[in-house]
């Protein structure tokens, strides 16, 4: 009904800015490197944020394998699973098309391993892991909770790339996201 009184209005009245999505209200999240700060978001409203690790390699975004580095851009969560390294892990869609295409321009990758990359983010897919680009990038927790581990959780840097908010967060977080929901990072 909200797309066809946008259509509506755009018909009857030329009004072109109007734009209304049936995607308002999904839920989605927005990482901000800069402030270590993780968003859950519905809509335009922020419903809950967590305060988390990133990757060890630095402020830049994720290049390729063992950088370090967390990566920025557009991806979607892919799969939520039990973990027991990391008490839960929720896989993201890395590489993202565009971290396939600056990839083969830089001729880190093959066109073959860039159209991998392609097909599978045109069938819902997650893309390949093993390319150079490295994989297996997510939101998880710190697994076994203990003082070493939280001193070191709430004060460095300590993932390979991933996302990482102590046990009872990443459970809590698991209420709000499914397969499929988008998460945008930022610096």
């Amino acid at each position: 009904m909200k797309r066809f009184w946008s259509v509506f209005l755009l018909a009857v009245f030329g009004l072109a800015s109007v734009h209304v999505s049936a995607t308002t209200d999904e839920i989605s999240l927005l990482l901000s490197r800069s402030t270590h700060t993780l968003y859950v978001k519905k809509g335009t409203f922020i419903l809950k944020s967590y305060k988390v690790a990133l990757g060890s390699g630095g402020r830049y975004g994720k290049l390729r394998e063992g950088d370090g580095r967390t990566p920025m851009g557009k991806y979607k969560i892919m799969q939520v699973r039990d973990s027991d390294r990391f008490h839960l892990f929720m896989q993201l869609n890395y590489p993202s098309t565009q971290d396939a295409k600056r990839a083969l321009i830089e001729k880190e990758i093959t066109l073959s391993e860039y159209r991998s990359v392609l097909d599978a983010h045109i069938f819902g897919r997650q893309p390949p892991q093993n390319l150079p680009l490295g994989g297996a990038i997510g939101i998880h927790g710190i697994g076994l909770e203990n003082q070493e581990k939280l001193k070191i959780h709430q004060n460095i840097d300590w993932t390979e790339g991933c996302i990482a908010l102590r046990n009872a967060e990443v459970e809590e977080l698991s209420q709000y996201v499914s397969v499929g929901t988008e998460i945008h990072i930022v610096d």
